[in-house]
């Protein structure tokens, strides 16, 4: 120990020599490991910084703007004093901005520093301070990877790239540049900015601060999110059966009496802004539309709504109504103008000549293809892209259309109320068939306006009109009654009315006719009474039938006894003539044989009673003679007959007894005998008092 001591005093000046060379060796080796870099401080012997300046230059006192890299350094002891620090890293999807903590003043109406070269991607602080690098926020970015950055020049601020995933875009506003124009919404498109992603070029190439006409379509972007605000929106989506109707915001201005601006070509569905200005689109609505599909629109200049195509059905047209194109040319205008030239031509006035020319009757604002109007060509059935702000569809039923006027709750009028001519209020339940032809569609349109307003402004004042008129004039009774010519008449006045608006009526129905209770009940008792008397009628006609039958079958019940009787008769009749006849002649024979004798008779006295004697002779002879030829019965039977023919006695009673059996036909025969031999002995009593 004591050896040691001898050796450390006897050699302290070498020992303290060679601690002095470890000490200074110590402070000036600097071994900076792989992933490091040092900032070092200068403590003396240099320039002091500039005023305002916060970091040294390599002969300034201070902190140094240039850093040591990984390795060793050897740096004068007590004079810089290291500082190690990591590396900034800037992973994937990340972007790096920075802002400088040392520099030049921004100038005057600037936000962010002007782009320097040759600082290595701010790396290299030194570079940047002598190149004029300015202090504050940096237009330039650090993109993915490992950076050797003096931490207190620079500090640097991770944030995460702009990623805008399938239908989406970004809207992108700057916060430097230039004024926006007056009269303008959005900053004007300046190319080289590689979306937004070259700030520098940017504002090198004039853009301007604020919302930026150019969007971001799908995609990942390294944007300096200081210097370019983006805001994701989603993309404009067009779905199946839609349109999209267009409202630019920014534009020339709509030219005096358009509603609807004019087409511009080349703007790619309205995706390529710039084009649409610089090609001189209009502010306000557009005429172009989008159909289905995905668009990338800046909404901050396009307003993009959703419309229904327009549907045409089976038995239907549409009407279109253009609110583009040219204006028609008046008639009356057109009119007066070839007859001022033509009669200035010819030297009279021909305007009533040109007017016969024209069809003034048609509709003025039904025109052709390419103008303003009505057009007269209709839509047929299919589905169609329209833009309902250029072009009104109106849908028209070419098929029989039915209008009802009853007590449904599905149909919109109630039954009709009229009052007749002697007062009574009636209900009329009314049915009209209208049919609308295409092609007399759009005059329809033009005159009246819709298939609506035809019914509440057209036929249903008609057809209430119609039948009041109608009703007044008549009785309720006989409305009902002539129900067939009511309808008739309503039918004639609805066709020749709905002509005037290009309308077919195919008919008019009358449904239902309510008179009033009381009158019904009068009426049907009056019917009672019709169909009881009728029946009366009828029954009396079928008693009469009734007896005529009784009557026929009690006359073929005696037919047998009525065959006899009339063959009785004609044997008689004969018998009767054949007596007539023989008495005839025998009294002939007798006369003359009397007046032979009387001839001979002296005396008139004689004569006459030898007549008389000889008529009585032969009259007895005579019925003695028919006596013997034909007999006692046959004899009575000529005399019947001679008093039948006479009318003295009727063959026929007056008054029919019938009786059932065999016995009471016995008494009827003899009772008729009796009569009939009475009768023939007073007549043989007769001849003989003669």
């Amino acid at each position: 120990m004591q050896q040691v001591m001898i050796f450390f005093l006897h050699n302290f000046q070498i020992i303290a020599i060679i601690a002095l060379v470890l000490f200074l060796m110590k402070k000036s080796v600097v071994i900076v490991g792989g992933r490091e870099m040092s900032v070092v401080e200068r403590k003396y012997l240099g320039k002091s910084m500039p005023k305002g300046r916060v970091i040294a230059l390599s002969d300034e006192i201070g902190i140094q703007a240039r850093t040591l890299g990984p390795g060793m350094h050897f740096l004068i002891p007590f004079l810089y004093v290291p500082q190690k620090n990591p590396f900034i890293t800037i992973r994937e999807n990340e972007v790096g901005i920075i802002e400088s903590i040392d520099g030049d003043p921004v100038p005057a109406g600037k936000i962010f520093a002007r782009v320097v070269t040759g600082h290595n991607a701010f790396q290299d602080g030194e570079a940047f301070l002598k190149n004029g690098g300015e202090k504050g926020p940096q237009i330039e970015i650090l993109s993915p990877g490992t950076y050797r950055i003096n931490p207190s020049l620079f500090s640097v601020r991770k944030v995460s790239a702009v990623i805008i995933d399938k239908g989406n875009i970004g809207i992108v506003t700057s916060m430097d540049g230039g004024p926006i124009p007056p009269g303008r919404l959005l900053a004007a498109t300046v190319p080289g900015h590689n979306n937004f992603q070259n700030g520098q070029a940017f504002l090198n190439n004039g853009g301007q601060k604020g919302p930026q006409i150019e969007i971001l379509p799908p995609g990942t972007y390294r944007i300096n999110t200081d210097l370019f605000h983006i805001e994701i929106r989603d993309a404009s989506v067009i779905p199946a059966n839609k349109v999209g109707l267009i409202t630019a915001l920014d534009g020339e201005p709509l030219a005096d009496g358009e509603y609807v601006a004019k087409s511009v070509p080349g703007h790619n569905d309205f995706q390529d802004p710039s084009a649409f200005l610089e090609k001189g689109g209009q502010r306000g609505p557009q005429f172009d539309l989008l159909k289905p599909g995905t668009y990338y629109i800046n909404p901050m200049l396009f307003k993009v709504e959703l419309d229904d195509v327009a549907i045409v059905e089976r038995g239907q047209v549409a009407v279109v109504v253009s609110n583009v194109g040219e204006e028609p040319v008046q008639i009356r205008e057109l009119i007066e103008k070839t007859a001022k030239d033509e009669s200035a031509k010819q030297g009279t006035d021909l305007y009533k000549e040109i007017e016969q020319r024209f069809d003034v009757g048609i509709e003025r604002y039904v025109v052709s293809k390419g103008y303003r109007g009505i057009q007269q060509e209709v839509a047929g059935p299919g589905m169609y892209y329209l833009n309902r702000r250029a072009y009104i569809a109106y849908i028209i039923n070419t098929t029989n259309i039915t209008i009802d006027w009853d007590d449904s709750k599905q149909t919109r009028f109630d039954p009709l109320k009229v009052i007749s001519r002697d007062g009574f209020s009636i209900g009329v339940s009314v049915k009209i068939v209208i049919r609308i032809r295409p092609d007399q569609a759009p005059y329809m349109v033009a005159k009246i306006g819709s298939v609506e307003n035809l019914i509440l402004h057209v036929i249903h004042p008609m057809i209430d009109s119609s039948f009041r008129n109608q009703a007044s004039s008549t009785s309720a009774m006989n409305f009902m009654q002539d129900r067939q010519e009511e309808q008739r008449k309503a039918e004639e006045r609805a066709r020749v009315e709905l002509e005037k608006y290009h309308v077919e009526c195919v008919s008019v129905l009358i449904c239902q006719i309510n008179l009033p209770q009381e009158l019904m009940d009068t009426q049907t008792k009056k019917i009672i009474a019709q169909q009881q008397q009728d029946m009366y009628h009828d029954q009396q006609k079928a008693e009469q039938a009734r007896i005529a039958m009784e009557k026929t079958r009690s006359e073929a019940d005696l037919q047998k006894s009525l065959v006899e009787a009339e063959l009785g008769v004609k044997i008689a009749d004969q018998n009767k003539l054949k007596a007539i006849r023989f008495a005839e002649g025998e009294a002939e024979s007798i006369r003359l044989k009397a007046e032979g004798e009387a001839k001979g008779i002296k005396a008139k006295g004689d004569a006459e009673g030898s007549r008389i004697l000889a008529i009585g002779e032969s009259t007895a002879k005579a019925y003695e003679l028919q006596n013997k030829a034909v007999g006692q019965q046959g004899v009575t039977a000529i005399e019947i007959a001679k008093q039948i023919a006479s009318g003295s006695i009727k063959v026929t009673p007056d008054f029919l007894v019938q009786g059932g059996g065999d016995n009471m036909g016995g008494l009827l025969s003899a009772f008729l005998t009796s009569i009939i031999t009475g009768k023939q002995n007073s007549l043989i009593q007769e001849v003989k008092e003669v």
